[in-house]
Parts: structure tokens; sequence; C-alpha cells
């Protein structure tokens, strides 16, 4: 019998990432999409501006939500510190104390 409990042993990573095939051309277009909306903004549309810099924000929170979601998924601090090029403690402070 084991003494270990399942809801406190992380999942091996192997068996925590997802396969996702599309990430890079999603974010390519992703890019291309923003580069167009300031492209348009900057040929006279200055009632756009306003949502052009609204994305920032949306991005913000789109950052915290994936924070959120791969420390649920069972990512590390330190994981995703490393894949943002932070340390674990930055990472922590900036986004640990969300629900």
């Amino acid at each position: 019998m084991s003494t270990v409990k399942e809801t406190l042993t992380p999942l091996p990573r192997q068996q925590r990432r997802r396969d996702v095939v599309e990430n890079d051309e999603f974010a390519a277009f992703t890019r291309r999409i923003i580069r167009a909306h300031g492209r348009r903004v900057a040929t006279g549309d200055v009632e756009a501006l306003r949502d052009l810099v609204a994305l920032s924000a949306n991005l913000d929170q789109a950052i915290t939500d994936a924070v959120i979601g791969l420390r649920a998924f069972g990512y590390s601090w330190a994981e995703i510190g490393q894949r943002l090029g932070i340390s674990r403690q930055a990472a922590q402070q900036r986004w640990g104390d969300r629900p």
C-alpha cells in the first residue's frame, strides 16, 4: 500500500506537458495582427489608438491567465521563471498572489 498522496505528488514532466503543434505559427499570426493594427492607426485612425493601447492590458491579463494555468497544471515557479528569463522569486512575486 502506497502512502503517497496523489494530490500532493506532481506529475512527471512528460505527463504534464500538452502536445501543442502550432504555438509558433499562432504567435506569429498574433504578432502580424497587432502590427497591422498599429499600421492602421498610423494611417490616421486616431480613434483606434485607445483600442491599440488597451491591447497591453489584454496581453497582461493573458499572461496572468497562462501563468495561473501552468501553476494549476503542475509547473513550478522555477520552470515558469526560466521560460520568462526571470528568477522563480520574481515570477512568484508578480503572479503568486493571484487566486
